[in-house]
């Protein structure tokens, strides 16, 4: 299992890359292996301001729908494009070429309650 530890994740496996204020956001590759084959990913909140813990979108598996949760209130300033042709990313590359969305963070002080590598992979019984 892939947890790598510059990163930054949730309870509902969403992971966070901060870089200054923006934060690039994904489902770790936990979740993507939990989902299956991921066949769509919805975001229809693009240039809207989200709060903490809000559905910002969803993504669909074969199997099943999922929502994606906000990990850190902030304006979505991108939306990976590349996954409206290519969703199946999100399997094979969840931390990279699989990222979501990209967010302008409001309130950094809503970092900390974000989990670490070890704290994530305690979670997910790792």
């Amino acid at each position: 299992m892939n947890i790598p530890k510059e990163l930054k994740y949730t309870n509902d496996h969403e992971w966070v890359k901060i870089e200054n204020d923006i934060a690039t956001i994904g489902i770790t590759d936990f979740a993507q292996g939990e989902l299956g084959d991921i066949v769509y990913v919805d975001v229809d909140t693009e240039g809207e301001i989200v709060e903490q813990n809000e559905v910002f979108g969803s993504i669909e598996a074969v199997k099943t729908v999922s929502d994606l949760f906000m990990p850190l209130t902030g304006e979505i300033m991108e939306f990976n494009e590349a996954l409206e042709n290519e969703p199946e990313s999100v399997n094979k590359d969840p931390y990279d070429t699989g990222w979501i969305i990209k967010v302008k963070i409001t309130d950094n002080s809503e970092i900390d309650s974000l989990l670490d590598a070890a704290k994530y992979q305690e979670i997910i019984g790792g």
